[in-house]
């Protein structure tokens, strides 16, 4: 675990480096530390670094650590390790709310609209559980078809929207794919504090989750508050999925492919899944962000796009895997 954690950190601050090196305009290592050290206003590779290609890092840490530490708790929560918040809805229902906001009320700030992304992912993800939930308990087959069903209706839905704006809803093209190009300090600024939230509250859980495998009667026995460790991962999931896809899209897989990760390489340990899953997908995140710069240069591929094509066949391998029947 200790190693791990190394390998991990030394990996994100490699990616990290790489990050403000690497793009269409690439930029030596030197120029970068220049920038940070002895900023000029009048150079371009300073402005470049500080003013591009920082805030687009910063947000890849930030949400990164969301979308995967949202995957873990819904993971443990649920014991279905086919769950995600791109899977079972969040980020669709955090969608949705953001093109609502933007085409029904006209909010054009993230500072507006993450409210209606919070909400919009609360709601989504309560109403994925109350299906899921009907007819014989929440299995993981059924929030899963559940899940499914919920993010191609709100997606429907929220296309037919924006189709009846294409002006005003331009600027969304990319966020729709999940990306964190174009945005700048005031976007992670904004974002930032709820993320900080709702990892504090997923560690806060972490404990408790670990009692809480042990199946709800166990867990009763042990003197654990099962209502209080539900409402505190639905709410470190909704701010951690709300925020992300406020501020990037709704970028999916990450949530599913990284707690799988942690858990191979801390077993079932909640408390070490967490904080690995964190490191986890931002390195992912980071790498996919640098790898859609580099694949079709001097062009860009998103990074939702880049994160798609490796979750893609994880999600079969893993649906197919007799270990994912149980968590």
């Amino acid at each position: 675990m200790p190693l791990a954690l190394a390998m991990l950190g030394l990996m994100l601050v490699a990616l990290s480096i790489t990050s403000l090196m690497l793009g269409a305009r690439p930029i030596a290592l030197s120029a970068v530390r220049d920038a940070f050290l002895h900023y000029d206003p009048g150079m371009t590779d300073h402005i470049v670094v500080r003013q591009y290609r920082l805030p687009r890092t910063i947000l890849c840490l930030l949400c990164g650590a969301a979308f995967g530490t949202a995957g873990a708790l819904i993971q443990a929560s649920t014991r279905n390790p086919l769950a995600d918040p791109g899977i079972l809805g969040v980020n669709a229902g955090a969608a949705f709310a953001v093109i609502l906001a933007v085409g029904v009320f006209s909010f054009a700030s993230i500072t507006a609209y993450v409210w209606f992304a919070l909400a919009g992912a609360a709601m989504a993800g309560l109403l994925v559980y109350t299906i899921g939930a009907s007819a014989g308990g929440a299995t993981p087959v059924r929030l899963l078809l559940s899940g499914v069903a919920i993010s191609a209706v709100l997606g429907g839905i929220g296309s037919s929207v924006t189709l009846l704006d294409p002006q005003a809803f331009d600027s969304l093209r990319h966020w729709q794919v999940g990306t964190v190009a174009g945005r700048n300090l005031a976007v992670a600024a904004t974002v930032a504090p709820f993320i900080m939230a709702g990892l504090l509250l997923a560690l806060i859980a972490a404990p408790a989750l670990n009692a809480a495998a042990l199946g709800d009667d166990t867990a009763r026995a042990l003197g654990l508050n099962l209502s209080s460790l539900r409402i505190t991962v639905i709410l470190s999931v909704t701010l951690l999925a709300g925020a992300a896809t406020a501020a990037t899209g709704p970028i999916s897989f990450i949530g599913l492919m990284m707690p799988y990760a942690a858990r191979w390489i801390a077993g079932s340990d909640q408390r070490r899944i967490i904080p690995l899953t964190m490191l986890c997908s931002v390195n992912l995140l980071l790498a996919a962000d640098i790898a859609g710069r580099l694949i079709i240069y001097p062009d860009e591929l998103d990074a939702g796009i880049v994160v798609a094509f490796l979750g893609a066949p994880v999600l079969i391998m893993l649906a197919r895997s007799a270990r994912t029947k149980t968590l």
